[in-house]
């Protein structure tokens, strides 16, 4: 497995992956499958995105995503993590996670967010064993198929791009 940038050209295996994360139900409130055109507008030029491929097929992405508008939290992304169902368990995910933080690090990022189901507990541990923290949980944060459901918030820090300047 090897990790490495993303481009346009892998949208379509992207979509494929994200779209199996929307049919489990286990990490996303998004129910809508998605097209690779739409995966496209991801590549932004400032928010990192990344696959892992394994005998040259797409496995794995990582990727960013603006946080909030204000300037104030331009340093700031979400980060999201999708592994194909066939590949995971196999490390795909840390290799993709620890690609991403890298990429961020070089974009200038200074801290990564992001929401987890609290019974994703394999995401839970693997980005807590990249240097993720738990911050809270937003309680009834939103439906999905109806049900109300709660997500762990997580963060962390890049210490090099905190340095004041």
């Amino acid at each position: 497995m090897r990790a490495r940038k993303a481009t346009k050209r892998d949208a379509a295996a992207m979509a494929a992956i994200y779209n199996q994360g929307i049919e489990d139900r286990i990490a996303t409130f998004e129910t809508r499958l998605r097209t690779p055109v739409e995966i496209e507008s991801w590549f932004d030029g400032s928010h990192p995105v990344v696959v892992v491929e394994d005998d040259g097929q797409i496995i794995a992405f990582a990727s960013t995503s603006s946080y909030r508008p204000r300037d104030c939290y331009a340093g700031i992304a979400e980060a999201s993590l999708y592994v194909a169902r066939d590949s995971r368990r196999r490390g795909a995910g840390r290799l993709a996670m620890t690609a991403l933080i890298e990429a961020a690090e070089e974009a200038g990022f200074w801290k990564l967010v992001s929401r987890v189901f609290p019974e994703n507990q394999a995401s839970l541990k693997l980005i807590e064993s990249l240097g993720f923290r738990q911050v809270g949980i937003y309680e009834k944060h939103g439906r999905l198929d109806g049900v109300w459901r709660d997500v762990v918030i997580v963060e962390r820090l890049i210490p090099a791009n905190l340095s004041e300047k």
